[in-house]
């Protein structure tokens, strides 16, 4: 593979993904009106979520919507993921995706750059967001977000991933809202996107603290939460990559090179 033919390949793929989005500006609207509803009306009814009492009530609002942000930036890139893992059954439904893996490029080239076209779309929502969340009296330092924004890439990236492998598995479009379901709502709600672990385990709540620990999502928030405070949480960040891989190596060997197809898990 020529570096020429790689970044051509790379300019059409990604490139398609990124024109999509630009031909439908209800898409960003959609991804902004929900974790801007929840960032403004869901905190109002978690004033107390941290158990301290600061006077007056006002400022445990203004406090939990900046603990919240990180968690609703993570939800933007778990959504956008889901997807991209949509149009990716849709292209597969319609042949696009036969024809993009029997080019003459390697297999794990045409889907990185299918990752790095929704991964880019990923961040430009969060960047966006952020904004709309400071425009809304969220403080967030300027600089220590522009540090984020490779921690936000990494976050969106794995998630991209998860919505690669999702997309291996999921036969028809119609199935699709189901699978998303039973993805998008656990990781969500099982992490620490909106309540810390320490409320969890101080509640009695041990299944679900057990399982938020070990959830990817909440690595890939926490992570994005400590460099919002200019901070480098490494656990979680080797976690967020670690995933990312694994995810991609999945949905490699999901993809049938020959027949552009996913794999059948048993005979025909």
């Amino acid at each position: 593979m020529r570096p020429a033919h790689a970044l051509r390949a790379l300019r059409a793929v990604a490139g398609r993904e990124l024109h999509s989005f630009v031909r439908q500006p209800g898409r960003l609207a959609s991804a902004l009106v929900r974790p801007l509803l929840w960032l403004l009306v869901f905190a109002a009814g978690f004033q107390n979520v941290f158990g301290v009492a600061i006077n007056p009530p006002y400022d445990t609002y203004i406090e939990y919507r900046v603990y919240l942000a990180p968690g609703l930036l993570g939800m933007v890139a778990l959504f956008n993921g889901m997807q991209s893992s949509l149009a990716m059954v849709y292209d597969r439904e319609m042949g696009v995706m036969r024809l993009l893996l029997t080019a003459p490029l390697p297999r794990w080239w045409i889907l990185a750059c299918k990752l790095a076209g929704g991964a880019t779309l990923s961040l430009a929502q969060m960047i966006a967001f952020l904004l709309a969340a400071w425009a809304f009296g969220i403080d967030i330092d300027p600089w220590y977000a522009l540090a984020s924004l490779p921690v936000f890439a990494l976050a969106a990236l794995m998630l991209g991933a998860l919505g690669l492998v999702l997309s291996v598995y999921v036969r028809q479009l119609e199935n699709f809202a189901g699978t998303m379901n039973f993805v998008i709502f656990p990781m969500f709600f099982l992490s620490t996107a909106l309540y810390p672990l320490w409320k969890l385990q101080e509640s009695g709540a041990w299944i679900v603290h057990g399982i938020a620990q070990y959830n990817p999502f909440t690595h890939a928030v926490e992570a994005m939460r400590f460099a919002l405070y200019g901070q480098a949480l490494w656990s979680s960040l080797a976690v967020v990559a670690g995933c990312t891989i694994a995810f991609f190596a999945l949905a490699l060997w999901g993809y049938d090179p020959q027949r552009g197809t996913p794999r059948r898990a048993g005979p025909p």
